[in-house]
């Protein structure tokens, strides 16, 4: 893994300037203590990057379990309560792995997969256009709300809270890293040491130190990122919170724990899949593995005080854009989150938040690039129709809803897909006065299509020769082979002969089609 830390070491930098905003912007929206969201982001990148299968994924706290964190600590009585159903939580997982349960990410389609990364972008879109010009409003992760500030009325609030420093250097931030990404980066190899992100945030740094006296561009605090500072050993460690376990027989702390593992071990799992299509190496990442280091990360989060991880695509995205190719990214940036938190803290306050939003505002562009919607309309309306469903749950309602809403229509379309390939059907010429069409059933046809063969079953006109093969069909489910006997005893009154093609041979009006299909050897 050392052979390659000159690509991973800047990688590293880059997910640290990404994971420091998320740590503290998914803990604010948890309604949680700050620090506990860079717990989870250093647990996530040592412990989680350091048993974790995956090579470029990185782990964290997830906005996906805002919401849910957010009630939990409610209903739960406090935050120490709410601990102990992470690392329940965590067990759970641990559960989940050893079961191979790993194997649930596998049956989304990449549809649903891609409009996943897609509505993930177009989200940190638009919750940091806010941050981006120096309004930085306290709103929620839902784009429509009626009593509070939800992502539709902070775009709208941002035209009359326009901040002039922190639009200012946001502006700046962008240009540098656009330059940085487009043109520099392919004249020297010194730009793809220095990443362009790394250079954003010192003159950040510098824009706000040389300006701060300024009233017209001069940056507040409020506008400038907010880490606790420790005044000795001593304050830093009381940052820590601790599971209360006397809370462990409540039984809605069960229920929250199983939540926890449900929802993290799904996102997870999704994230691997997503995370491995992105990688240039294509990677394949063991995923029971990951559900135990998910699991065993998640179980030290809780008992230091720290929000639930999952593998984050936004960071292992940025990753993955930076040139990140082993774990020791993902590791290097948790020990650069822990180095900033003890050592730095103060410095990390003078950075701009309209700063980080650029970096991610660059980060969501390449996660909603509009050439990605072209190619999948292209791709014909069995691709598209998933995806931008699953685009505009994401988007409109949460992460959840939106990748089930997707998966849901993802199975429409499989069975409507399932309901016209079941079989081909080949009208000859007459014969002797009658006519004569040929059916071959498809390799596996099950009761879903049910429908279509009783519609071209019951449309054969009168006095017809039928030859059905099933030469290629591998599994007959039970309700055609019903299908099939009656419509042999209505063929009799119909005048329709019947020649049955099989691997056994060819039978000519068969008397029982269930009794010739329980005779049917196992392998076909």
């Amino acid at each position: 893994m050392f052979k390659t830390i000159k690509n991973d070491l800047p990688a590293s930098i880059v997910v640290f300037f990404v994971a420091l905003p998320l740590c503290l912007g998914i803990a604010l929206a948890s309604g949680a203590p700050l620090f506990s969201g860079l717990i989870a982001g250093i647990i996530g990148g040592i412990v989680v990057g350091s048993l974790s299968g995956s090579k470029i994924g990185v782990s964290g706290p997830a906005a996906g379990l805002a919401a849910i964190v957010l009630t939990a600590i409610g209903t739960l009585g406090g935050y120490q309560n709410f601990l102990v159903a992470v690392v329940l939580g965590g067990a759970i997982q641990l559960v989940f792995g050893f079961l191979k349960a790993g194997i649930i990410g596998y049956y989304f389609p990449s549809s649903v997969i891609k409009g996943m990364l897609t509505g993930i972008g177009i989200i940190i879109i638009l919750k940091q256009i806010p941050h981006f010009f120096g309004y930085d409003p306290g709103g929620n992760l839902h784009f429509f709300e009626v009593n509070s500030k939800g992502t539709f009325s902070e775009l709208i609030d941002t035209v009359n809270h326009i901040t002039p420093g922190s639009a200012l250097v946001g502006l700046i931030s962008l240009g540098i890293l656009i330059l940085w990404d487009r043109v520099l980066t392919k004249k020297a190899k010194i730009f793809q040491l220095i990443q362009g992100p790394l250079v954003a945030v010192v003159v950040g740094i510098i824009f706000f130190t040389v300006t701060k006296s300024q009233d017209t561009i001069g940056i507040t605090s409020s506008h400038l990122v907010s880490v606790p500072v420790p005044e000795d050993a001593a304050s830093f460690f009381g940052q820590f919170s601790f599971p209360n376990f006397a809370a462990i027989t409540n039984p809605e702390i069960w229920i929250v724990a199983f939540t926890i593992a449900l929802v993290a071990s799904l996102e997870t799992l999704l994230c691997v899949e997503a995370t491995d299509k992105l990688d240039p190496n294509k990677n394949v990442t063991p995923t029971n593995r990951e559900l135990l280091a998910q699991g065993t990360g998640n179980i030290l989060s809780g008992l230091i005080g720290g929000l639930p991880i999952t593998q984050v695509i936004v960071r292992s995205s940025a990753n993955i854009q930076s040139g990140g190719v082993s774990k020791m990214s993902a590791i290097i940036h948790g020990g650069f989150l822990v180095i900033s938190v003890i050592l730095i803290p103060s410095l990390l306050n003078m950075i701009p938040l309209s700063v980080l939003a650029a970096i991610l505002l660059v980060v969501g562009y390449k996660l909603a690039k509009p050439s990605l919607f072209k190619k999948m309309y292209d791709l014909g309306w069995k691709q598209w129709i998933p995806f931008t469903v699953t685009v505009l749950g994401i988007v409109f309602i949460d992460l959840l809803y939106g990748i089930g809403l997707g998966l849901g229509v993802g199975i429409v379309v499989i069975l409507i897909k399932s309901y016209q390939n079941s079989h081909f059907l080949h009208i000859e010429d007459s014969n002797n006065g009658k006519h004569v069409m040929k059916m071959t059933l498809a390799e596996e046809v099950t009761f879903f299509n049910k429908g279509a063969i009783l519609k071209e079953l019951d449309a054969i006109p009168q006095d017809t020769y039928l030859e059905l093969d099933v030469r290629k069909t591998r599994y007959l489910d039970n309700d055609i082979i019903e299908i099939l006997e009656d419509f042999a005893f209505k063929a009799k009154e119909r005048e329709i002969d019947i020649k049955l093609v099989s691997e056994r041979g060819v039978v000519e009006n068969p008397s029982s089609f269930i009794e010739f299909f329980k005779l049917r050897p196992k392998s076909a």
